[in-house]
Formats: structure tokens, C-alpha cells, sequence
């Protein structure tokens, strides 16, 4: 078999190619049952509905007095009406009776309505004295009393398929008596970090040796994009654990992190496309150009160049969107987005997509690098990133980008 490595790179795909080629093959994984304390941040394979009216009995809106509303009408300070007590009403203690006309209960927020009454007049314009109650303000029927199935009606669609869950939402499932609900499955990933000269990180550097930082920058991202990273290890340059490795049955999403170009020590090309099929091998951007994408039975797998930024580029690209919508998520990059002026011009060339560093100074955005794909500490001083278009020659200084924030929120 021709090894599909000393060919070189003489045609390279379009980034917008290869997106549309993930776009069209990755689906959501299936559904798994996720209990409701560990379902926040999981993607809901089906709607949820609720099987009870929330609340599911009628309750007072605040402290007061239970009573019929047309015992108090004509109530006023200077003609209160005095109706008869019968006992009180608490959160999850219902009166045990019956309220008559003439008559009122004590209750506190949140108790059962007791039967008979239909009105809460509130404990400031009232007062006790012996056996009884005087009140001072007329309430109407229904007032200051929450209906049963006034928050949730039985039948009700409370929640959506496709809803990525907040704290919020599973405090509703828990008032509906969920105890887990289908969520789509997270990505099941395995790293293959490759490499002889790498060191486990947490190493300190020694001689021509480096620490590997890609697999602590990628499980970082995977965790951010909701997939679950599988055991692994660092590998030498032999082929026979790699393509293990690479067919690990496990796994949903492979990423490759070095060893994708087309040296004679890069051999996950040729593996990838003797296990299964490599559909993309280069691609026309700056950094990650030696980008390879393919698959192995079901698996995506993604071969990331091993400059640290080329990495997290190509992940940025094409990895991370791919994990999203395996997990049931939106393939849209998760950065938050701000328009910034350019502090200098970008230089680029039509036909090559660019993803730029950029830091924010004073309200406008500055290119720290177009190169130095080897270069870590650029995307630690940068806030975030331009990507400049393959149709664009450069973007010329003062011009209005879209920049994507690496950090979640503002920094101080």
C-alpha cells in the first residue's frame, strides 16, 4: 500500500469542506439515563412531562387567616368583623376540618387551604383576642390563595428534547418527582498522545525531552465541551500501540495529538487510512494545516498536529464542534463574542482560513501572532481569538472584528 505520508500536502481542503463533512455525519449518541442530582449540563433526549399539578393542592400566598371572602366584606378599621377561630394550617400540616361560615383558621405561606374557605386575609390587618379573630379588611374569593396546578398542570411539556439542563431546570424536574430522566449520551474519548521525546506532564523538562502539555490543554476542552476522556497514556513511535490505541472500541471520539504530518515518525495517517478511511489530510489554514480527519467504524477520529497551538486550533475547528453534537449539543463554537476594532492589520491570503490570536486593549483588539504555531504562552497573553475568512485578503487596521473570548467572563 502507497504510504499516504510522502505524498506531502499538494491539495489541502477548504476548512468550510471538512465542517460541512462532521456537519453531516455526526448526529447525537444515544440516550442513557442520568439521575436527576447529576443531570445538570446534560442534553435531554425527550421531552419531559409532568404526571402532577404543581402545587398540587391549593395553598396560602402568605401568613394570615384562612376564611370564607364574604365573611370580611364591609370590614374596615372602624368596623372590624370578628369571626371565630378554629385552629391553624402549616406548611405540610393540613387543618383537619372544616371552615364555616362565620369561622377562620391560622395559616402560615404554603399551607394547604383548609375545605370551606376560599380566601387568606393577611396577618397585619388582623387581630386575635380569646377564641377569636378580628379583621379590618374585606379579601375577595381566591384572594392571596395559589390554585392547585397554578406553576404546573398534569400533561404539561415542562421541558423540551434537545434542552441542555440548568440548575434551575432539575430543580423543576424534583418538584414533578423526577428521580432521573434520558439524556443523550456524553462522547466517550481517548486521547493518543504520541511522541518519543514527550515527558508525562507534571514532568519537569529534561535535555531534548519536553513535557506534553496538548493532553492536559485537550482534556480541558473535552470536559468543556461535555465529552468524557478514557484512560490513557503517552505512546512511543511505533505504529503497533498507536493503531491500538486508535481502535480502541470504547471510544466515540479519537484524537490523535501528534504525529499528523508527513515525516517518516508520523504514523497516524497511514494508520487511519489502513483501519478505516482518512477523508481529509491537510487542510488550507494557519496554524494546523497538517489537519487529518477520518473514521474508524463509527468513530470520528481527528489527528491534531503537536504544536501546542496548531492543536488546540484544529480542536477549535473541527474536534470540539463534532463532540458538541455527538452530546446532543449545538455545533456553534462556545465562546462569548465581542466587536472590537483592530488595533493593526492582519495579513493573510485568500484561499487559507486564519485563526488569529488576539489580546484587548483599550477597547480594541491587537494580533499578537499570524505564526509560531509551537508558540502556548501566545494564547495564555491573548483574550481571544479572529478568524479570518478564506475569502479575505487581511483585515486592514481600524477594521471591526468579531473576537471569540477564550475566558467565560470578563476578567477584573
Amino acid at each position: 500500500m502507497r504510504d499516504v505520508r510522502m505524498k506531502g500536502f499538494a491539495e489541502r481542503a477548504d476548512v468550510e469542506e471538512v465542517e460541512a463533512f462532521l456537519a453531516e455525519g455526526a448526529g447525537p449518541l444515544p440516550a442513557e439515563s442520568v439521575a436527576l442530582l447529576d443531570c445538570v449540563g446534560r442534553v435531554l433526549a425527550q421531552d419531559v412531562r409532568s404526571r402532577f399539578d404543581v402545587p398540587g393542592f391549593a395553598r396560602s400566598a402568605m401568613d394570615g387567616y384562612a376564611v370564607c371572602g364574604a365573611d370580611t366584606f364591609g370590614a374596615s378599621d372602624y368596623d372590624p368583623i370578628a369571626l371565630e377561630l378554629r385552629g391553624q394550617a402549616l406548611p405540610g400540616r393540613s387543618f383537619e376540618g372544616r371552615v364555616e361560615r362565620g369561622q377562620a383558621v391560622r395559616i402560615m405561606t404554603g399551607a394547604p387551604l383548609p375545605d370551606g374557605a376560599d380566601a387568606v386575609v393577611m396577618a397585619e390587618v388582623c387581630a386575635e383576642q380569646g377564641g377569636s379573630v378580628s379583621v379590618r379588611e374585606p379579601v375577595a374569593p381566591r384572594q392571596n390563595v395559589g390554585a392547585a396546578g397554578e406553576d404546573i398542570r398534569a400533561g404539561d411539556a415542562v421541558l423540551r428534547a434537545a434542552r441542555r439542563l440548568r440548575p434551575q431546570d432539575a430543580g423543576l424536574l424534583a418538584s414533578i418527582g423526577v428521580a432521573s430522566v434520558q439524556c443523550v449520551r456524553r462522547p466517550r474519548v481517548r486521547l493518543v498522545v504520541t511522541g518519543d521525546e514527550l515527558l508525562p506532564a507534571g514532568r519537569e523538562p529534561e535535555g531534548p525531552r519536553i513535557v506534553d502539555s496538548n493532553s492536559v490543554t485537550l482534556r480541558g476542552l473535552v470536559a468543556r465541551d461535555s465529552g468524557v476522556c478514557l484512560p490513557f497514556e503517552i505512546l512511543p513511535d511505533d505504529p503497533g500501540p498507536i493503531a491500538e490505541a486508535m481502535s480502541d472500541p470504547e471510544a466515540d471520539v479519537v484524537l490523535v495529538s501528534g504525529g499528523s504530518s508527513v515525516g517518516v515518525e508520523d504514523h497516524a495517517p497511514r494508520l487511519l487510512s489502513e483501519l478505516g478511511s482518512l477523508d481529509f489530510h491537510g487542510v488550507s489554514m494557519r496554524p494546523s494545516s497538517p489537519t487529518g480527519v477520518g473514521r474508524i467504524g463509527e468513530r470520528f477520529v481527528f489527528l491534531l498536529p503537536g504544536n501546542p497551538v496548531s492543536c488546540l486550533c484544529a480542536y477549535e475547528f473541527f474536534a470540539g464542534p463534532t463532540l458538541r453534537a455527538r452530546g446532543g449539543r449545538s455545533r456553534r463554537w462556545p465562546h462569548r463574542r465581542r466587536r472590537l476594532p483592530l488595533a493593526r492589520k492582519i495579513a493573510s491570503a485568500v484561499g487559507r482560513t486564519d485563526y488569529v490570536r488576539v489580546a484587548v486593549e483599550r477597547g480594541a483588539a491587537i494580533p499578537l501572532a499570524t505564526s509560531g504555531a509551537s508558540i502556548l504562552s501566545s494564547t495564555v497573553r491573548a483574550a481571544g481569538c479572529v478568524i479570518v475568512p478564506r475569502a479575505l485578503e487581511g483585515m486592514p487596521e481600524g477594521t471591526e472584528v468579531e473576537v471569540l473570548l477564550y475566558d467565560e467572563e470578563e476578567s477584573e
